[in-house]
């Protein structure tokens, strides 16, 4: 249920072309649903503009199968994150129309059109190869909330003549997503090249002095840089959607 069904609906009620009791039984299920595992907020995408996001790590395929199937019968866009290749490809035979991506992890079935919300484009930017999965997960879910993403991989500050060359697309993105292991320097590069917002990720990638990402995120969270914002270690989820939100119209 979102601001234009409900709308449509009201206006249907009004008209006379649908009566109370029918209208009653949609909105009974309007703030939450209950199944036997899970309470689907199945008001999210009124109060925020996109639905629920299923998280799909530590769950079954069959809880997975159960809240994919209760909000495609809203007829809502549903995106899965954090899921591995075995349920990936369980819940891809079960689903025919979703995309399954094994880099970044998610699985996404379009119920319909997704509207453009973003003023301008998103550049999601990583330091190395290996943090691709983190990058293309913020990637994925800023493209299914409605906006238009540009990638810059394997840019990190080892090499920094690599994100020097390419300044003008920096320049260009409305909202930035930096996404760094090891140090986690780049976030700070960025923010110190561009008058636009920073989303960091730090990733889990480096040494043992990495300290499992944590080494990263202490990095991050004490940038000199005044326009860098952190969010947890590996969460491409979260930076993707907080760049959404700052990129809405």
């Amino acid at each position: 249920m979102n601001t234009k069904t409900l709308k449509k609906l009201l206006d249907d009620v009004k008209g006379g072309r649908v009566d109370t009791d029918s209208a009653l039984k949609r909105l009974k299920y309007l703030p939450f649903e209950e199944l036997e595992f899970a309470t689907l907020d199945t008001h999210r995408e009124l109060r925020q503009g996109f639905p629920e996001v299923i998280f799909g790590q530590s769950k079954t395929v069959v809880q997975i199968k159960a809240i994919v199937g209760s909000m495609l019968k809203r007829k809502e866009n549903v995106l899965v994150t954090r899921l591995d290749e075995k349920k990936g490809k369980a819940l891809k035979r079960a689903f025919p129309r979703a995309l399954y991506c094994e880099v970044s992890r998610t699985l996404f079935i379009k119920s319909h059109a997704i509207k453009a919300t973003g003023r301008g484009s998103i550049l999601v930017l990583c330091a190395g190869t290996s943090d691709v999965p983190v990058a293309e997960e913020a990637a994925v879910t800023a493209e299914c909330m409605g906006n238009r993403v540009t990638r810059l991989y394997d840019v990190g500050v080892a090499g920094i003549h690599r994100l020097l060359s390419r300044k003008d697309e920096l320049w260009a993105a409305n909202v930035l997503i930096a996404v760094a292991g090891m140090e986690g320097a780049l976030p700070s590069v960025v923010s110190g090249l561009v008058a636009r917002p920073v989303v960091a990720v730090p990733t889990s990638v480096g040494y043992g002095a990495n300290l499992g990402g944590l080494t990263t995120l202490m990095a991050m969270l004490n940038s000199c840089a005044s326009g860098v914002s952190v969010v947890n270690i590996d969460n491409g989820f979260g930076a993707g959607y907080v760049a959404s939100l700052i990129n809405r119209e």
